[in-house]
């Protein structure tokens, strides 16, 4: 996410109106009966620490913000996903729990998690692992598991060049999501084998999944066909999820359950509230004959589009003004001159980068000098 997240961790990010990307993750838990949440912060958790009590504080029996650093008592903090549950597994131990369901922050998605713990205590299994069905040729980017017919994983790959395709459907194969359901006790043992593991990287899917699917333990689940989810790791990824939760016609419940945009009038130019527009011109208040073309564009909390501008694919981080003489995404060269273009063609604008430009362009060639005689 680069920029993007220089003052944020990416869950604390801003996706539609009043919306972070972890609301997403939070709502699925209250939806699905879950009233204990404990989340592992590391990198920039202040705005995400902020905000978790305010919009869920009432929504938990417990919900507890555990830092890294202050966990561990080391400026490196958690050292790996396992790592951050080892590190609490005293919290864990007090709350009695049987089972323990681990979610990622930075994901948008739709899902009952109740139906996954149903699954996996019929099966018995000491892990399940939800999955999302992908075009075969996408999967290298993902942990693919093999299943049998029954769902039991036979085995776990992380981002292999050949991916096996799922049980019945050669076009596709099984992605992990990176959400987990454990039996406690079993994941609480392997815990703690792998902190005596020294060349151990205390990740769930590199160490510790491996070791269940080794005991024929591990299953997958599978959520209803059409669940929206993304993985919102990219700056490409970033933008077409907030497009994708654009309107009323959004493809994932929203933890609000509204989706708007809201738009400034009260100044010479759009201001942006998680503001959102796709493929649409528009023509600002107060101007004379001047539009401002906003086409598959995302402007965050903050920032600030002049009249007369046209970005086209792009993200304005927050903070940002855009002045009013300002093309983007017409020529994919220039801008990567001053700003950064994803390989998807997503072009991310902040105010240094805007800064950096106008410098530039105050620097003029010296003069030649000609001597005569």
């Amino acid at each position: 996410m680069h920029e993007l997240t220089a003052a944020d961790c990416k869950p604390a990010l801003h996706m539609g109106e009043g919306r972070r990307i972890v609301d997403f993750t939070m709502a699925n838990a209250v939806a699905s009966g879950i009233d204990r949440m404990l989340v592992a912060t590391q990198y920039r958790p202040a705005s995400l620490e902020d905000h978790l009590p305010r919009r869920w504080g009432h929504a938990f029996r417990n919900l507890s913000l555990r830092h890294g650093p202050t966990v561990t008592g080391t400026a490196a903090g958690y050292v790996g996903t396992a790592a951050a549950v080892a590190a609490n597994m005293a919290e864990i131990d007090a709350s009695g729990a049987e089972e323990v369901l681990i979610l990622a922050g930075d994901h948008v998605y739709d899902m009952d998690f109740a139906a996954m713990i149903a699954q996996h205590r019929e099966t018995g299994a000491a892990v399940t692992v939800a999955v999302e069905a992908v075009p075969l040729r996408e999967a290298s980017a993902f942990g693919v598991l093999h299943t049998d017919d029954g769902g039991r994983v036979l085995s776990f790959l992380e981002k292999p060049a050949l991916p096996p395709h799922m049980p019945g459907d050669p076009s596709r194969a099984l992605a992990s999501m990176g959400i987990y359901v454990f039996s406690w006790d079993w994941l609480r043992a392997a815990l703690l084998m792998d902190a005596m593991e020294p060349e151990s990287s205390h990740d769930f899917g590199h160490d510790i999944l491996p070791a269940a699917v080794s005991m024929g333990a591990a299953f997958a689940h599978r959520r209803p066909a059409g669940a929206y989810w993304r993985d919102v790791g990219t700056l490409d990824a970033f933008r077409q999820t907030a497009l994708d939760l654009r309107d009323a016609h959004s493809p994932c419940r929203l933890p609000d359950r509204i989706a708007r945009a809201d738009l400034d009038p009260g100044h010479d130019g759009w201001v942006g509230h998680s503001v959102t527009i796709s493929g649409i011109s528009l023509m600002a208040p107060r101007s004379t004959g001047r539009w401002t073309l906003l086409d598959e564009t995302v402007i965050l909390p903050g920032a600030r589009v002049e009249t007369g501008a046209r970005l086209t694919r792009a993200i304005v981080a927050p903070g940002t003004v855009i002045p009013s003489d300002l093309t983007v995404g017409e020529d994919p060269a220039e801008d990567a001159r001053w700003f950064r273009v994803s390989p998807g063609g997503t072009t991310l604008i902040t105010q240094d980068m805007l800064a950096r430009r106008d410098a530039r362009a105050l620097v003029r060639p010296a003069a030649a000098m000609v001597v005569t005689r």
